[in-house]
């Protein structure tokens, strides 16, 4: 999703070329329309901020318009109560992002859970990402402070690397979980053809904007860009279910 082309399209002035429709929903489409035909809108509604009307885009992503579609926003809205700043955008990409996670089966995954867990963390992984076998090596210490991992793939240089071709080494593997250790230890994994998710979850992950790993996936939709040692990760996973 390439959110800056609604920024170049309004610099050039295309969105003074789109014919105000008879509501709100239907004047927004067609700017956005006009700027990029292939935006993934979602939902079209008022915002909290009288005038301004909040753009849903696949991926959790918010983009704000004006009621007759001229004006647009990409950036934070927020609103102030009892003398706090709330950010409201980032609230609401963090519950598009949410939604998106929940909706993944976890039978898709490779799961570290612990024998009662009380939250969960999705990680796009790479298996040849240095952090991401740092993190790897705490998921034991993870699963004892009753946090299950869920594992996705990230392929961070496309899905023809070496990369791609061990992660879905390890979704075909009859013992995904061995798979994946071995691969986090640098050992070799055997060579397995089948049907895998690799290609849909890195799809997955750029929609939500993730751009190297570990991309850590609270249970409550935030994102965690980067590594975080066990202790302070699971004080974090556990203050946000």
């Amino acid at each position: 999703m390439r959110l800056n082309r609604v920024v170049v399209a309004l610099a050039l002035g295309l969105a003074s070329t789109v014919g105000v429709a008879a509501d709100p929903d239907q004047a927004i489409r067609n700017t956005l329309k006009a700027i990029d035909p292939e935006l993934p809108i979602e939902a079209i509604a008022e915002s909290p901020m009288n005038g301004l009307y909040q753009v849903q885009l696949q991926g959790g992503r918010q983009l704000y318009a004006s009621e007759d579609g001229q004006f647009l926003l990409q950036g934070y809205l927020f609103q102030v109560k009892d003398g706090k700043p709330v950010n409201l955008t980032e609230a609401a990409e963090t519950q598009g992002v949410a939604k998106l996670m929940a909706a993944i089966p976890v039978s898709e995954m490779v799961v570290f859970a612990p024998k009662q867990p009380k939250t969960h963390i999705t990680v796009f992984t790479d298996t040849d990402c240095g952090y991401c076998q740092k993190l790897h090596s705490e998921v034991p210490e993870l699963n004892r402070l009753g946090v299950e991992v869920r594992y996705l793939a990230f392929p961070r240089q496309g899905l023809e690397s070496a990369a791609a071709k061990e992660l879905a080494n390890v979704w075909c593997a009859k013992d995904p979980l061995n798979a994946m250790d071995r691969a986090k230890t640098s050992q070799p994994v055997a060579d397995v053809a089948c049907e895998n998710p690799v290609a849909k979850q890195y799809a997955l992950g750029q929609m939500i904007g993730v751009s190297g790993t570990p991309a850590i996936v609270l249970a409550n939709g935030k994102i965690i860009p980067g590594y975080q040692p066990a202790p302070q990760l699971a004080k974090i996973a556990l203050e946000s279910k």
